[in-house]
């Protein structure tokens, strides 16, 4: 996956699984399970897959959020006693099926430039226009062949959002850029279909607006597109018999405010967000808080699963502490993201 640039760029943390299943297991309660994201590559065999999921099934984890799903890796990995989800980029996608075909599909920022040749931060980041039907048509298709896949527990949205708006503040000095304002080339979509249908609800063409990054309707917008899709892909997932999930930023409060995304709501079955501290410039104390913010934004019955990144969590008592502040938080697990001898299948 293209996340491997970041974990470059922050280095790699070298815990074992054995050291990870203690921690794990002590704070283990009835109702509890733990997941990670991880990916089949094209090279990967069947005793390499055999391998890995071996080895996450030791690190006392309970399900995987699975890229590159296939009725064989999915088999492989219940026969580890494994629950598999088929992790999947939602909005944001590229390939010249869309980038040629379709190029009218993709994000336009306020200053006039499109997602489909002028990708923002990075050259894969080519997201699709949430308000587009044939968009969602399309979407709809995809998800239903992939949970058509044998042996699946469920499937997995990522990237379910705009670009961001904002990036954390880790990542400012990474890209050059300071970010204490909504700048035009990063805020997204002011395409044809999204100005017209925010004329029909509203009266006003979003580029007229005095001040379009704090407008509250405009914004509103936003979050309601993402809900839209994120409303058919579940029903569509849940037809098939399904769970749902999806990898969202880490609070609803900061999901809302850097990437336009209102996750609070969103019919989901499970719900992983990536409390990863270090983007943030903060302390694994920090955990804590973020989750339960989430928690008390959910319903009840949903539960939160608090998405880890293991490179910034080098020591075990960084990890154990972590662990604990999102158990506190009120999260029913946690998710673990890169950084394990072959957890993430790098």
């Amino acid at each position: 996956m293209q996340r491997r640039t970041v974990l470059k760029w922050l280095g790699a943390a070298a815990l074992a699984p054995s050291v990870m299943a203690r921690i794990l297991s002590a704070a283990d309660l009835p109702g509890r399970m733990h997941w990670t994201w991880s990916s089949v590559a094209a090279g990967d065999s069947t005793d390499d897959l055999k391998r890995r999921f071996a080895e996450i099934r030791a690190a006392g984890i309970g399900g995987v959020l699975l890229g590159g799903a296939s009725a064989n890796a999915c088999r492989l990995a219940r026969e580890e006693g494994l629950i598999v989800h088929a992790w999947t980029w939602t909005m944001c996608r590229g390939g010249d099926d869309l980038l040629q075909g379709h190029p009218d599909w993709f994000v336009v920022s306020r200053d006039g430039r499109s997602a489909a040749d002028h990708p923002p931060y990075v050259p894969y980041y080519h997201f699709l226009c949430p308000s587009r039907p044939e968009v969602r048509q399309y979407l709809r298709r995809e998800f239903a062949s992939v949970a058509a896949i044998e042996g699946l527990t469920g499937v997995h949205l990522d990237y379910i959002r705009f670009p961001d708006v904002i990036l954390p503040r880790a990542l400012w000095e990474k890209y050059g850029l300071v970010q204490d304002e909504e700048l035009p080339s990063f805020d997204f979509c002011y395409c044809e279909v999204c100005r017209e249908r925010f004329r029909d609800l509203t009266g006003q063409d979003p580029l007229d607006l005095p001040d379009p990054p704090g407008d509250p309707d405009w914004r509103r917008f936003r979050w309601r597109a993402i809900d839209g899709v994120v409303e058919e892909l579940c029903s569509v997932i849940r037809s098939a018999g399904l769970q749902s999930s999806a990898a969202v930023f880490p609070s609803p409060s900061i999901a809302r405010r850097l990437v336009r995304q209102d996750w609070a709501g969103w019919p989901l079955d499970a719900v992983f967000p990536m409390v990863y501290h270090s983007f943030y410039e903060e302390t694994p104390a920090w955990i804590e808080p973020t989750v339960r913010e989430g928690v008390r934004a959910l319903p009840p019955y949903r539960p939160l699963y608090a998405g880890l990144y293991l490179p910034a969590l080098a020591t075990e008592a960084d990890f154990e502490q972590a662990v604990a502040g999102a158990l506190a938080g009120g999260a029913q697990g946690v998710a673990l993201f890169g950084g394990v001898r072959d957890l993430a299948g790098r």
